[in-house]
């Protein structure tokens, strides 16, 4: 059965073979680039043979051996990888479940990740063969990390065809994939501004010793343990891997057990009462286009990712700063006015998602001063309580509520002259999006629009416009408390006419350029 499911495999490797010529080069390529990496990391670990330094070999080993490991659970179900043995392709044959369990497993050692990791694994046998029972345990513990990551990499795979096989389940999850990418971003600082050379040895010493006690780097472990004497260690840490890959299999005949007898997920279709947003809006034009808006906020995935990263940008930019050494009471009085700038940014190319859409204004007359400002009310709702609440909260972390006038001035004037630039750049310079429906995080090509410059004109320009509240609020902190008043004055004047000025030009330019606006969309 294991020798069918593995010529199975092998004719739809050759098949992909069997495609338009530039395909096959772009496969061959990826498999040159996949082996050449193995086999510089095969020279490498034999190059490690010859290291006495057993422990800090043993240390970076289990740490690389276990993110190796790490990603064969998350890549599928992140990445969504299309799994061509899905169990539910052999449902009406009646294979016994252990039989097609086993021959869809040993299947998936036929492929270029199992072959690039084999590869590898026999480099870190080489590393430990030094003495005859090393180098068994070592041989052993690869072929427990192997089994592991086939196991993995079937279980995730299956789970992510099972689960996520509606459109939403899978924005859900490619969304979690990269905010989990993002907020590991200052790890990836903190490891750069590690003093390797004084603390770098203790910090990777630490994390391979917890590693080294899970399933993720037991295996890996060993072989290193026995090398220094440890065979107790070893010893327990073989048991841990030996265990794991038990439970591993137990957990994979459940789940091929269960995908056999289950259909696949479909998208519920939701019941919906009444009009929603266009019931709560004033019944004109601009209500409309309002109500209209905030259902695509809610909806929309395009929109609600950005929503999401919007809090998220701050922590990026404060904890470097914290490393750095920037004091915490003045990094309190950075997050607001950063998701200021990137809620009024959000709207830059708000046309553009409306895709074909847009006809209907075009068709109906609709005036572009309705246009303009229907749109940017609930970017403005979005940033009441953003501004309110967080300026509050901030303000109590820096510990002087003088300075809150300030804080409400600047933030206010960066959110409203985020939006009259948007408002402008929105149907002037509109450039191709995802389209309604795919994928969020696709970005067709721009290159017959300056996307970049208009992208870099409204994040910049609403920092620029908003630089003379930026200065009244540095008098009010280091001359005299009333200038924090005049900073409130000046915020709310400047923005509120920034923003007027964006809308008047923007609606202009909508009444003029309706056909243009709509070619823009056909292009998208």
């Amino acid at each position: 059965m294991v020798t069918q499911f593995f010529g199975l495999k092998l004719r739809l490797l050759a098949n992909l073979f069997r495609r338009s010529p530039w395909q096959v080069v772009g496969l061959v390529v990826g498999l040159l680039y996949g082996l050449g990496v193995a086999i510089t990391i095969l020279v490498a670990l034999i190059t490690l043979r010859f290291v006495g330094d057993v422990s800090l070999i043993r240390d970076s080993l289990v740490v690389a051996g276990s993110l190796v490991v790490l990603g064969f659970l998350l890549i599928p179900i992140v990445v969504g990888i299309d799994d061509t043995m899905d169990p539910r392709k052999f449902a009406f044959l009646g294979i016994p479940n252990r039989s097609l369990s086993l021959g869809l497993a040993g299947s998936a050692l036929i492929g270029v990740p199992a072959l690039t990791l084999s590869i590898m694994l026999l480099g870190t046998v080489i590393t430990w063969s030094r003495g005859v029972v090393e180098t068994l345990l070592a041989l052993v513990s690869a072929v427990l990390v192997l089994v592991t990551c086939i196991l993995l990499s079937r279980v995730s795979a299956s789970l992510a065809a099972f689960l996520l096989s509606t459109r939403r389940s899978r924005e859900f999850t490619g969304l979690i994939g990269v905010v989990v990418l993002v907020m590991l971003s200052p790890v990836v600082v903190v490891l750069l501004g590690t003093d390797w050379g004084r603390h770098g040895r203790a910090l990777l010493g630490t994390v391979a010793s917890i590693l080294g006690w899970t399933p993720l780097g037991a295996a890996l472990a060993a072989p290193g343990d026995a090398s220094t004497g440890a065979w107790g260690t070893a010893i327990l840490k073989l048991v841990i891997a030996a265990a794991s890959v038990y439970l591993l299999w137990l957990i994979w005949e459940v789940v091929v057990a269960r995908m056999l007898v289950s259909p696949g997920r479909e998208a519920a279709a939701k019941q919906y009462s009444g009009l929603g947003w266009f019931d709560r809006m004033p019944h004109n034009t601009v209500g409309a286009i309002a109500a209209r808006t905030f259902t695509y906020w809610a909806r929309d995935s395009r929109y609600w990712v950005s929503l999401i990263m919007i809090p998220i940008v701050p922590i990026l930019a404060i904890l470097p700063l914290s490393i750095a050494g920037v004091p915490l009471h003045y990094l309190a009085l950075v997050p607001v006015p950063l998701m200021c700038v990137f809620l009024g940014w959000t709207m830059h190319n708000d046309v553009a998602y409306d895709s074909t859409a847009i006809w209907l204004h075009v068709a109906s007359g609709t005036r572009g001063l309705a246009d303009r400002v229907g749109r940017l009310i609930p970017a403005a709702v979005m940033g009441i309580p953003i501004i309110g609440i967080g300026s509050a909260v901030s303000i109590s972390v820096y510990g002087d509520w003088t300075v809150l006038p300030s804080m409400l001035g600047v933030s206010t004037c960066i959110l409203l002259a985020g939006l009259g630039f948007s408002s402008y750049t929105s149907t002037r310079f509109p450039y191709p999006v995802t389209k309604p429906g795919d994928s969020p995080f696709a970005q067709p090509q721009a290159s017959d629009t300056a996307s970049a410059l208009v992208q870099s004109l409204t994040f910049v320009g609403s920092i620029v416009v908003a630089l003379p509240v930026f200065f009244l609020a540095y008098l009010g902190m280091t001359d005299d408390p009333i200038w924090h008043l005049h900073a409130l004055g000046a915020g709310i004047g400047i923005g509120l006419l920034a923003v007027v000025v964006g809308i008047w030009f923007g609606a202009r330019r909508f009444d003029r350029s309706g056909p243009e606006m709509l070619a823009s969309a056909l292009r998208a």
